[in-house]
């Protein structure tokens, strides 16, 4: 089991159970204190776990860091990112934001012909060029290491591209159909304004998550792709819209 494997698994063993001990970890995963304790040393550097009381537990922070993000229901963003994948014609000038959730539609796009991929995501951006694909990294500055890229450069940059396909997610939506606001709010108007068809990608638990102000409403896109069935109300509410329920256990 690599490092990497291991990590994953104690931060999937302190999702469910808060705190543990070293002890505990050394039982469960059947390697010893010395290797548990790097991990532990490594998660720790990386500022995502703390130390304390001969235990480990998770950080707990308003904001929740991009490999968190990345782990949280990875499942359910690999259909929602497959789905999306599915719409993306070849020739097609897509744009795909910095969101863990979008980034999962990479693996779908690979056999794509003549696909142009706008992105402000260097680490989408890296693996896309090292296929048959031509990749626009809209540039600027790492906000949230170590894939997203945001400033007044990435917006300007922006303005430069029409898109037939614009695929994002943001932290939470409304069960009534608003969507979260967040850091990116700039440049993804700008990119909608020159989308021919804008997709919003949402996992179900970010449904009516808490937040402060909102982004757009479900009837600013043209199409909401998530494992989470929205109403018969939400639906009728914003009729321009097209729901995609994805199906979680579908063949892969």
């Amino acid at each position: 089991m690599s490092a990497k494997t291991r990590q994953d698994s104690i931060i999937e063993i302190l999702e469910k159970q808060g705190y543990v001990t070293v002890k505990y970890l050394t039982e469960v995963l059947h390697y010893s204190s010395a290797t548990v304790n790097r991990d532990l040393n490594a998660l720790q550097s990386q500022q995502l776990v703390v130390r304390k009381y001969g235990g480990v537990e998770l950080v707990r922070s308003s904001y929740v860091p991009v490999y968190f993000r990345a782990h949280k229901t990875r499942v359910e963003k690999k259909y929602i990112g497959k789905a999306a994948a599915s719409l993306v014609k070849d020739g097609d000038t897509i744009f795909i934001d910095g969101s863990t959730t979008a980034q999962c539609m990479e693996q779908y796009l690979i056999h794509r012909k003549n696909l142009t991929v706008v992105t402000n995501n260097i680490v989408l951006a890296a693996k896309l060029s090292g296929y048959d694909v031509k990749v626009v990294c809209l540039g600027g500055t790492i906000v949230e290491a170590p894939s997203m890229l945001y400033g007044t450069e990435t917006v300007e940059n922006a303005e430069r591209y029409r898109v037939d396909k614009m695929f994002f997610a943001t932290s939470a939506v409304s069960s009534d159909g608003m969507i979260a606001s967040g850091v990116y709010d700039l440049m993804l108007r700008t990119v909608a304004k020159r989308a021919s068809e804008v997709f919003y990608l949402v996992d179900h638990q970010k449904i009516d998550q808490p937040f402060n102000s909102i982004f757009c409403d479900l009837g600013s896109v043209d199409c909401v792709i998530s494992d989470y069935t929205f109403s018969d109300e939400i639906k009728a509410k914003y009729p321009k819209t097209r729901f995609v329920t994805v199906e979680i256990g579908e063949n892969g």
